[in-house]
């Protein structure tokens, strides 16, 4: 009788291992998925923001309201030729930068429509100079863009940088999925700051982020290597960002420079999967 007793609990306690150990598995996997779902949509933020810069800066040049002007040595008005640019007002600061992409505007393999609207305190290249970004019905290749970028100009004699700040951030994917996103980044251009095209301006960007999902998952983003982003690529090209999970890490690696809309995601060091930035 005892013997039966015995073995009845001891198969009690076995299910009871099993059944905790694989509800376990199954939240490991679940945490997994997750940090392998916000790293994508961290890394995609991250683009969107770079990419939303290129245009800032370019509309700001071929205006002459980037600082630094010599007549004759701007560039020409062809970065994003079915957009609409208007600047109020024609003197002094602040100035508003519209850029306005109507219902559909297709450069360079992008889709983008909407508003960008930002608010300059002063020349671009101006150290202390501020500028503020925000979104009226924004989308780029069908996502939608929201939130408050403020790029604060922080260079000393000798070098080019700035800060930026997001706030609010929400991307919002054909499929009604979103991600919120915020945190600071700090920009230092590399390379290009001796010539008056933007073209060949590199940046190294540096900073901390924090994305979350709709159910509230989130995770902390640091960068590991610096992310690079030049102006001749249309997205960020190298650099490694580290995505804290609750028991694991991830890291999100961008490449060795190529210009190319890949990167790639591995939690733990365990084999890596390819995402598309955009």
């Amino acid at each position: 009788m005892k013997i039966t007793q015995y073995l009845i609990a001891f198969a009690i306690v076995s299910l009871t291992i099993g059944f905790n150990s694989c509800k376990k598995s199954e939240d490991v996997k679940e945490e997994f998925e997750t940090t392998f779902e916000l790293s994508g949509d961290q890394a995609m933020a991250d683009n969107i923001a770079e990419d939303a810069n290129d245009m800032f800066l370019q509309v700001a040049s071929e205006n002459n309201v980037a600082g630094n002007f010599v007549p004759g040595s701007g560039t020409t008005n062809d970065f994003i030729p079915c957009a609409t640019v208007t600047i109020t007002t024609a003197s002094g600061f602040p100035k508003t930068i519209v850029i306005d992409f109507g219902t559909s505007c297709t450069f360079n393999g992008n889709t983008r429509s909407g508003k960008i609207n930002i608010v300059i305190s002063d020349s671009v290249r101006r150290p202390g100079s501020t500028a503020v970004m925000t979104f009226d019905n924004y989308f780029i290749n069908f996502y939608k863009v929201e939130g408050t970028y403020t790029w604060t100009n922080t260079s000393t004699v000798g070098t080019r940088s700035w800060s930026r700040r997001t706030e609010n951030g929400k991307i919002t994917a054909p499929n009604a999925r979103y991600w919120l996103h915020s945190g600071m980044r700090y920009i230092t251009q590399t390379a290009g700051v001796g010539t008056y095209t933007i073209i060949d301006d590199v940046f190294s960007i540096t900073g901390t982020h924090t994305v979350s999902n709709a159910a509230a998952a989130t995770r902390e983003i640091t960068v590991l290597d610096a992310l690079q982003k030049k102006n001749a690529c249309a997205n960020i090209d190298k650099g490694i960002l580290k995505v804290q999970g609750p028991n694991h890490f991830a890291t999100i690696n961008f490449g060795d420079g190529t210009c190319d809309n890949l990167a790639t995601i591995s939690i733990d060091g365990r084999a890596p999967r390819t995402i598309i930035l955009r």
